[in-house]
Protein backbone atom coordinates (compact mmCIF):
# COMPACT_ATOMS: atom_id res chain seq x y z
CA UNK A 1 0.00 0.00 0.00
CA UNK A 2 3.17 2.53 0.62
CA UNK A 3 4.64 1.62 -2.57
CA UNK A 4 1.05 2.53 -4.18
CA UNK A 5 0.95 6.04 -2.08
CA UNK A 6 4.46 6.95 -3.25
CA UNK A 7 2.84 6.59 -7.19
CA UNK A 8 0.21 8.60 -6.20
CA UNK A 9 2.39 11.19 -4.55
CA UNK A 10 5.05 10.82 -7.64
CA UNK A 11 2.11 11.37 -10.33
CA UNK A 12 0.24 14.24 -8.55
CA UNK A 13 3.53 16.02 -8.52
CA UNK A 14 4.50 15.25 -11.99
CA UNK A 15 1.29 17.00 -13.40
CA UNK A 16 1.66 19.68 -10.88
CA UNK A 17 5.30 20.28 -11.94
CA UNK A 18 3.66 19.58 -16.10
CA UNK A 19 1.48 22.40 -14.83
CA UNK A 20 3.35 24.96 -13.84
CA UNK A 21 5.97 24.60 -17.00
CA UNK A 22 2.96 25.40 -19.03
CA UNK A 23 2.31 28.47 -16.66
CA UNK A 24 5.69 29.38 -17.50
CA UNK A 25 6.46 28.19 -20.82
CA UNK A 26 3.44 30.44 -21.89
CA UNK A 27 4.65 33.01 -19.93
CA UNK A 28 8.04 32.70 -21.83
CA UNK A 29 6.59 32.70 -24.83
CA UNK A 30 3.95 35.68 -24.12
CA UNK A 31 6.96 37.65 -23.26
CA UNK A 32 8.98 37.15 -26.39
CA UNK A 33 5.85 38.03 -28.51
CA UNK A 34 5.10 40.84 -26.59
CA UNK A 35 8.11 42.50 -27.08
CA UNK A 36 8.29 41.81 -30.83
CA UNK A 37 4.85 43.70 -30.96
CA UNK A 38 5.96 46.22 -28.45
CA UNK A 39 9.13 46.88 -30.95
CA UNK A 40 7.08 46.43 -34.04
CA UNK A 41 4.85 49.50 -32.93
CA UNK A 42 8.25 51.75 -32.91
CA UNK A 43 8.55 51.09 -36.39
CA UNK A 44 4.66 51.06 -37.67
CA UNK A 45 1.09 50.90 -36.49
CA UNK A 46 0.15 47.68 -34.43
CA UNK A 47 -3.29 47.10 -33.58
CA UNK A 48 -5.08 46.14 -30.67
CA UNK A 49 -5.82 42.81 -32.28
CA UNK A 50 -2.01 41.65 -32.10
CA UNK A 51 -1.84 42.49 -28.26
CA UNK A 52 -5.39 40.91 -27.55
CA UNK A 53 -3.84 37.95 -29.49
CA UNK A 54 -0.79 37.80 -27.46
CA UNK A 55 -2.77 38.38 -24.35
CA UNK A 56 -5.13 35.30 -25.33
CA UNK A 57 -2.58 32.91 -26.24
CA UNK A 58 -1.37 33.32 -22.71
CA UNK A 59 -4.87 33.49 -20.99
CA UNK A 60 -4.89 30.13 -23.02
CA UNK A 61 -1.35 28.85 -21.34
CA UNK A 62 -2.83 29.77 -17.53
CA UNK A 63 -6.37 27.85 -18.32
CA UNK A 64 -4.08 25.02 -19.05
CA UNK A 65 -2.20 25.04 -16.26
CA UNK A 66 -4.43 25.90 -13.55
CA UNK A 67 -6.32 22.35 -14.79
CA UNK A 68 -3.15 20.26 -14.45
CA UNK A 69 -3.06 22.09 -11.00
CA UNK A 70 -6.87 20.78 -10.19
CA UNK A 71 -5.58 17.51 -11.21
CA UNK A 72 -3.02 17.25 -9.29
CA UNK A 73 -4.70 18.13 -5.84
CA UNK A 74 -7.70 15.91 -6.76
CA UNK A 75 -5.14 13.16 -6.72
CA UNK A 76 -2.80 14.49 -3.41
CA UNK A 77 -6.74 13.79 -1.89
CA UNK A 78 -7.09 10.56 -2.95
CA UNK A 79 -3.96 9.32 -0.70
CA UNK A 80 -5.75 10.90 2.56
CA UNK A 81 -8.98 11.75 2.15
CA UNK A 82 -9.88 13.42 5.64
CA UNK A 83 -12.79 15.67 5.78
CA UNK A 84 -10.33 19.03 6.23
CA UNK A 85 -8.19 17.94 3.12
CA UNK A 86 -11.51 17.67 1.49
CA UNK A 87 -12.61 20.59 2.18
CA UNK A 88 -9.60 22.80 1.57
CA UNK A 89 -9.59 20.56 -2.03
CA UNK A 90 -12.87 21.93 -2.59
CA UNK A 91 -11.76 25.32 -1.67
CA UNK A 92 -9.08 25.01 -4.10
CA UNK A 93 -10.99 23.61 -6.82
CA UNK A 94 -13.85 26.32 -5.99
CA UNK A 95 -11.14 29.14 -6.47
CA UNK A 96 -9.31 27.98 -9.34
CA UNK A 97 -12.59 27.23 -11.10
CA UNK A 98 -13.56 30.60 -10.62
CA UNK A 99 -10.29 32.28 -11.60
CA UNK A 100 -10.08 29.71 -15.05
CA UNK A 101 -14.47 30.92 -15.72
CA UNK A 102 -13.80 34.72 -15.51
CA UNK A 103 -10.42 34.53 -17.76
CA UNK A 104 -12.24 32.11 -20.61
CA UNK A 105 -14.99 34.57 -19.99
CA UNK A 106 -12.43 37.41 -21.05
CA UNK A 107 -10.84 35.29 -23.41
CA UNK A 108 -14.32 34.77 -25.11
CA UNK A 109 -15.23 38.58 -24.88
CA UNK A 110 -11.93 39.14 -27.09
CA UNK A 111 -12.64 36.61 -29.34
CA UNK A 112 -16.30 38.31 -29.67
CA UNK A 113 -14.83 41.86 -29.53
CA UNK A 114 -12.17 40.64 -32.87
CA UNK A 115 -15.06 39.05 -34.37
CA UNK A 116 -17.42 42.70 -34.55
CA UNK A 117 -14.22 44.50 -35.51
CA UNK A 118 -13.88 42.45 -38.09
CA UNK A 119 -17.21 42.90 -39.26
CA UNK A 120 -17.62 46.44 -38.65
CA UNK A 121 -13.82 46.74 -40.99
Amino acid sequence: MDAILGVIRIVAFGIGVAGTFIIVYGALLTAVALIKVESNRLFKHVTHKEKRSVRQRFGAFILLGLEFFIAADIIKTIMKPTLLDVAILGAIVIIRTLISYFLNKELADTVAQEAEELEMG
